[in-house]
């Protein structure tokens, strides 16, 4: 019995420690490990070299709405399900290796994350509430985050319907960054 409680407490460390390296915020670890509050800052300050950040969680789906976030939650989503689903990976371990993959995916295209590990946890516990779901764009036939219940009969995804500002702040970035760059 007291093998196992070591165990199950260096699996919690272990745990910890992977979400404080992806950016979990402390109500996260709190709820996904069996540590103490006062063990999981020490290990948050161990691993981030500061104390974590204080304030809520989020806690509206509306965010998720948005034109950019629904793009990478979407994303990150259809990764989920492929782990929840195909591969049969539950849980925790289904959000890490999500996350895993859309980081990846993301550095691939040389793309900054726009969902942090604590949205997408966020994400999938608003999905197991039936808060969102996935529907289907009657354009393209990818499957994007929408609230749940909202008629998708003719849902058109953000990517086949773009916000006419869409990507300029980033273009005006590079521009102002080559501009610096010339005149140096």
């Amino acid at each position: 019995m007291k093998n196992k409680r070591i165990i199950d407490e260096a699996e919690d460390i272990r745990r910890a420690v992977e979400m404080v390296q992806l950016g979990a915020r402390m109500q996260m670890l709190e709820v996904e490990t069996r540590l103490s509050r006062e063990k999981l800052l020490k290990i948050y300050k161990e691993v981030r070299g500061v104390s974590p950040p204080k304030g809520m969680l989020p806690f509206s789906t509306d965010w998720f709405m948005t034109w950019q976030p629904n793009v990478h939650s979407s994303l990150f989503m259809a990764f989920h399900r492929f782990f929840a689903g195909a591969a049969g990976v539950q849980g925790l371990d289904a959000i890490i290796k999500s996350y895993h993959l859309y980081l990846d995916h993301i550095e691939a295209e040389q793309m900054e994350p726009v969902l942090s590990l604590t949205r997408a946890w966020t994400l999938v516990r608003f999905f197991d509430a039936d808060l969102l779901q996935l529907a289907p764009c009657t354009c393209c036939g990818g499957h994007y985050v929408v609230h749940a219940y909202d008629p998708t009969a003719s849902f058109v995804c953000g990517l086949c319907n773009m916000p006419s500002r869409a990507g300029k702040t980033k273009r005006a970035a590079v521009r102002k960054s080559s501009v610096r760059a010339v005149s140096a």
